[in-house]
């Protein structure tokens, strides 16, 4: 008889993942109930279920980056403006996100904005990387700090999936895109 491996972090996160995807609610009980765990074993492993959000959230935008970037062939300015508007668009038209906004908008912003939380931090790191791979390979030419550039897109990125909570607007990536070739100088 072999012995059932015991229920990890990693598997909260991954039916974290699957239940955002599909629209649900994060409900850390049912969360704890599906994976055979207590919900202390769950807050241990990540906190709190504002952490476990984040950390969740995180991953799926490190994929979602990731897939923006690997899917994307052009170089320079136009690959930071079509990698940056994809993500955007991904994020803006995901249904997990959409309902999550919908539902716990104030809290999702807060979220996802706070520099405690550790969100906007890993965020503004990955668009200031890929700022410069861009600019090592001599593709990207820009007058400004690489670091100041990737927290004003970042602020971008967040000003138009929030739209809907700021201005009543409904979110569409396209709006962005104009402003993001604006500042990576591409017209």
């Amino acid at each position: 008889m072999t012995a059932t491996a015991r229920p990890t972090s990693a598997d909260a996160l991954r039916l974290g993942r699957r239940s955002f995807l599909s629209g649900e609610r994060i409900d850390m009980s049912a969360l704890a109930d599906a994976l055979g765990v207590n919900r202390v074993t769950l807050y241990r492993w990540y906190g709190s279920r504002d952490k476990f959000l984040v950390e969740l959230i995180w991953s799926l935008a490190r994929d979602t980056l990731d897939i923006a970037e690997r899917q994307t062939r052009t170089r320079g300015a136009k690959r930071v403006v079509a990698v940056v508007t994809r993500f955007l668009d991904d994020v803006i038209t995901n249904p997990g996100m959409q309902r999550w906004l919908a539902d716990e908008g104030e809290h999702a912003m807060r979220l996802l904005t706070r520099h405690e939380t550790d969100f906007q931090p890993r965020l503004i790191a990955a668009i200031e990387a890929l700022l410069e791979a861009e600019t090592d390979a001599g593709r990207l030419d820009l007058p400004v700090e690489l670091h100041e550039l990737a927290y004003v897109i970042v602020r971008l990125i967040e000003s138009y999936t929030y739209l809907d909570l700021i201005t009543g607007e409904r979110p569409d990536a396209s709006r962005a895109e104009p402003i993001l070739r604006m500042l990576v100088r591409l017209d």
